[in-house]
Parts: C-alpha cells; sequence; structure tokens
C-alpha cells in the first residue's frame, strides 16, 4: 500500500532519528504461505512507515514454520521432532519493535497468535545483562484484522502478554480493520468500484499511524536510556533468584 498523503506528510516532516533501531514483524495469519493475507495487507502500512523512518524491518508469516505445543524455548528437548522457535527467536532478541498481526477469528486471536505468545513465555525465566527478565527493553504492539467486532478484546490480550513477559507497551499501540459486521470485504479486497477496502478509512490509518510512532517514540527512550534501571526489578535480589523460573509445565 502506498501510504496516504496525510501519512506521507507526517513520515516525512518527522526529524527525529529512529535509523537504528529494528522492528520485526509477525503474521499470524492461518493462511498458507502461498495465498495472499489480509493482515500482511495492513501490516504493511507498519513495515512502510518504518522502511520512511530508516528503522530495519524483518517480517516473518508464522505459517511458514513449524511450532509445536509447549513453553520451552526448543521443544526437540522435551519430545517434538522438529521446534523452528530456535530459528525466529534470534531475531525477537535482536529487535526493538516486537509486532503480532492476527485475524479475528471466533472473535479470539488466532491459534498460530497464541503459540508465538507461548513461544515468547517460554523465555519468561531468562534475565539481561542487569538480571531484569528479558524482553526487558523491547517495545510490543498488535495489529488486528477481521470483519467481525473484537479487535480490542484481541489487542488486550495480546499486548497483556507481552508486557508480562517484560515488553513495553506504550499508549495506542494497536490497530486494526473490521469492516462491516458480517460477510464482507476484508481489508485490502478490491471493491466494484476498483477501490481497496480499508485504504481509504481514515480511523485505521490514523490509528495505524499513531501505532507506529508510538512504538517508534517508546523504542527511542528506552534505547536512549539503556532501557529501565535496574532498581527494584531484578531477579536475582529475591531469595528464589537463582532457582529455575516460570515456565514449569510440571506445575499445570
Amino acid at each position: 500500500m502506498t501510504l496516504s498523503a496525510t501519512q506521507q506528510s507526517i513520515c516525512t516532516g518527522c526529524e527525529i532519528d529512529f535509523s537504528d533501531l529494528k522492528a520485526v514483524i509477525f503474521n499470524a495469519t492461518l493462511k498458507h504461505p502461498s495465498q495472499e493475507s489480509h493482515t500482511d495487507t495492513l501490516l504493511d502500512v507498519v513495515a512502510e512507515i518504518f522502511s520512511s523512518q530508516g528503522v530495519g524491518v524483518t517480517r516473518h508469516r508464522l505459517t511458514e514454520y513449524h511450532l509445536p505445543p509447549g513453553v520451552y524455548p526448543d521443544m526437540t528437548e522435551h519430545g517434538w521432532e522438529r521446534d523452528d522457535w530456535p530459528k525466529l527467536s534470534p531475531d525477537v532478541f535482536d529487535a526493538d519493535i516486537i509486532i503480532l498481526g492476527t485475524p479475528i477469528w471466533l472473535g479470539e486471536k488466532s491459534s498460530v497468535a497464541a503459540s508465538f505468545i507461548e513461544k515468547l513465555y517460554a523465555h519468561s525465566g531468562e534475565t539481561n545483562d542487569k538480571g531484569q527478565y528479558v524482553f526487558y527493553g523491547k517495545v510490543g504492539g498488535c495489529v488486528v484484522t477481521g470483519n467481525e467486532d473484537g479487535i480490542k478484546h484481541v489487542s488486550s490480550a495480546v499486548l497483556y502478554a507481552m508486557s508480562h513477559v517484560g515488553m513495553t507497551i506504550p499508549p495506542q499501540a494497536d490497530c486494526g480493520w473490521i469492516g462491516e459486521a458480517g460477510p464482507g470485504p476484508s481489508y485490502g479486497d478490491e471493491r466494484d468500484d476498483g477501490s481497496r477496502a480499508g485504504f481509504d478509512n481514515e480511523f485505521t490509518q490514523r490509528n495505524t499511524t499513531f501505532m507506529a510512532f508510538n512504538l517508534l517514540h517508546a523504542a527511542r527512550m528506552l534505547k536512549d536510556n539503556g532501557g529501565y534501571p535496574a532498581v527494584g526489578n531484578v531477579k536475582t535480589e529475591w531469595g528464589d533468584g537463582n532457582k529455575p523460573g516460570w515456565p514449569n509445565p510440571e506445575h499445570r
């Protein structure tokens, strides 16, 4: 998608240097990698805004990978023959900004999105070099598509999970498109008049732009300040600091 005139004006008028930031975008569509994804089309807007600011952008469609059930960093150590998460997780650890895009199905995020969140949780016992949980200093956002209500419901679950594992969630860290309730065009579908559904929707484009820049601003502030101060949030200061942390499926 080409950015709207308003979006282009905002991007070209920004004088803040974001060029040392890195973003990784995950698409949790249920569609086969060979098929077009409406979620990808909205994520294109975010990626284009980031690229306009010189941000390094890496993208993954999660259905290209095998993510078995479980909350350990490598499930091949727990009975599964294959786990592609070790291929993906380095991009998460290398990024300043992590975005999860998901469609809505039955009012919920996709099963692929749930698997991704479980993989983030697999690292919840790990710490950074300050002794804080390992995702401290990273910023999270959520993009949602569908044609039924539920953007806020899905985003609340995704953003809470990101926050719980240590990511920072800035203001307006979600955006989405749901169109009219019931059967109808999904985001980016061509209408009879040749226009594309959602491209002219100011509410969606505004919130997408707000989200993209708020993620950039939060990442900029965290990077410039070396993340969060290691005061009151260091695991090793507590009596169980040297014991294995969650997750521990044996407690389930």
